[in-house]
């Protein structure tokens, strides 16, 4: 490892599975202290056992992420170098379908509890006068997709508090990054399908065709069949460690093909053009 100032200790959500699991490998490998946060007590024991060093950590409940970054502390004697959120998952369905309930859930997951863990550890690492916090959120927090207007309004939230968050904490030594990958390989089509079959009464909306085709394409778990333009993990992991080891992180790290395309032509084409775009890509 090199560079001044370097990361050494790092709070990873999410790292049952997919990115968060890679990230927390990839990092301990480099020589970080990697606490590996899972709300489910055998995935805790899992990461355990590959030498992270596993958190019970569930974003649904406001006690376990205190409890967690009090484990941390504990074991750090009191400081943390980054934290990278990273747990979320994604509920499938049409606007109109979405119970207050439904998008709640997502939003509790996906933005309430990213948010209550970082203002936790934001005073820890005021008290250092430096920290890196990091945060994963999507191609789909820049441009929306029919069908995912759950997950883009907890993305397109995500990416509005951290924006916010980056100018409030300029010059305070705490750095803040967005990474927004598109498809990487991982659980989240699986998730996503369970989140679906538990929330959407397909029988009764107005979507119903639509729905049966997505219910086809979601059970379609088989290796191999990932979208177009599907990254490993790995893909993540290079912009996440440049934001924890640069001297000059990026506000911002593109991941993939279709997030740099949907960047640029977000940025360059009136609303009115870009929404057929958008349009034949949720198809």
């Amino acid at each position: 490892m090199h560079g001044e100032g370097l990361i050494k200790t790092v709070l990873i959500t999410g790292c049952s599975t997919g990115i968060g699991r890679h990230c927390a490998l990839r990092l301990k490998e480099e020589g970080y202290r990697v606490f590996a946060g899972a709300r489910k007590p055998e995935d805790v024991q899992a990461l355990t056992d590959l030498g992270l060093e596993g958190i019970l950590l569930d974003l649904d409940d406001s006690d376990s992420i205190r409890q967690a970054v009090d484990e941390v502390l504990a074991r750090t004697g009191g400081t943390l170098d980054a934290l990278f959120n990273n747990g979320a998952y994604g509920q499938p369905g049409a606007v109109e379908d979405l119970s207050r309930a439904a998008l709640r859930a997502q939003l509790e997951t996906n933005v309430l509890g990213w948010l209550e863990l970082t203002n936790l550890v934001l005073p820890v690492m005021r008290r250092q006068g430096r920290g890196r916090i990091v945060m994963n959120s999507s191609v789909l927090g820049l441009v929306a997709l029919k069908y995912r207007g759950a997950y883009n309004c907890s993305k397109f939230a995500l990416e509005g508090l951290t924006d916010t968050l980056r100018l409030e904490l300029s010059g305070s030594g705490i750095h803040v990054s967005l990474i927004e990958p598109g498809p990487i390989e991982s659980a989240f089509r699986k998730n996503a399908f369970k989140a679906f079959q538990d929330n959407i009464d397909v029988k009764n909306s107005a979507h119903r065709t639509t729905y049966e085709a997505v219910v086809k394409r979601l059970s379609n778990q088989t290796p191999g069949k990932e979208p177009a333009f599907t990254l490993s993990p790995e893909a993540v992991f290079k912009p996440l460690r440049h934001a924890l080891e640069s001297r000059r992180p990026r506000p911002r790290y593109y991941v993939t093909l279709p997030t740099y395309f949907m960047g640029w032509m977000r940025r360059l084409l009136p609303t009115r053009w870009l929404d057929p775009i958008l349009t034949r890509a949720s198809d």
